[in-house]
Formats: structure tokens, sequence, C-alpha cells
């Protein structure tokens, strides 16, 4: 089953139990990929564009949810701390930070980095090879502390 397929069932299946909270989160992801579909100007998008598009609305919900939590709006923060749950259903398993250290030691050395001035590319090429599985903010982190 696609991840496109998998969505239409989830917004049913949350239509059938009046899950009104969840079933709007999924109708908002649901128009979000409509978006990439229509700039993209294709009729279905590859699993990693679906992914894509999910990792950036879930990082939307959290700089809603930090900016809440500064504002004094906890009840805000914590809808949108809900919706992050539902959203983070559509992403694949995420990399222990064990396992991400060592994607990045070994593609430290693959390419050969010495310095931090070779950031930018070891980062790309661990988000390629991580494939959603990784934010950039823990990627950038870890390649900062491991490059002299």
């Amino acid at each position: 089953m696609s991840p496109q397929e998998r969505l239409a069932a989830e917004i049913k299946s949350a239509m059938l139990a009046r899950d009104a909270e969840r079933l709007s989160a999924l109708r908002m992801l649901k128009s979000a990929i409509g978006y990439a579909q229509i700039e993209r100007k294709t009729g279905n998008l590859s699993d990693a564009d679906f992914v894509a598009v999910v990792q950036k609305e879930v990082k939307k919900r959290r700089d809603s949810f930090e900016a809440f939590e500064k504002g004094g709006r906890p009840e805000l923060a914590e809808k949108e701390k809900r919706e992050i749950l539902v959203l983070e259903t559509f992403l694949p398993q995420p990399l222990s930070p064990a396992d991400l250290q060592q994607l990045i030691k070994a593609t430290i050395q693959e390419l050969g980095a010495t310095s931090k001035k070779e950031m930018g590319p070891v980062i790309k090429a661990v988000q390629a090879k991580a494939a959603g599985r990784a934010d950039g903010k823990s990627i950038s982190t870890i390649v900062g502390t491991l490059l002299p």
C-alpha cells in the first residue's frame, strides 16, 4: 500500500471513528500532499517526496509548539503536539542516536572530511543516506561535534 493510499484509508477510519482532531490533522496533510503534487506537476508523489512533505509539516508543528509554549498558550501547544503524533505515524522509523552517529562517522571517512569547513557536504550526504529517518538539526549537531 502506497503512503497516499494509506493516508486515504486513515482519513476514512478517522471519519468513521468520528475523531475530529485526528481527521483535521490528516486532511491538512492531504492538502499539503495535493499542493506538492501540483507544484511537481505529477499525479502521485514518490515515497521519498511524500516523506519530505510529512517532515516539513511536522517541522511546522514543532515550531508552532515552541512558539505557543513561549507565548503561554499551553492548550494550543498541546493541540500541536497531538497533531505531530498523528503525522509521525507516516514517517519511517527514526535512526537511533548510536546508529546515526555510526552513519555519520562512516560518511566522514568516505568523504575524507577533516575540518568544520567541510560540514555542508557531509550533512548533505548523511541526509541522503538517512532518507528521512533523521532530522537535519540532529545530523548537524553530531557532525559539528565529530569534525575538529
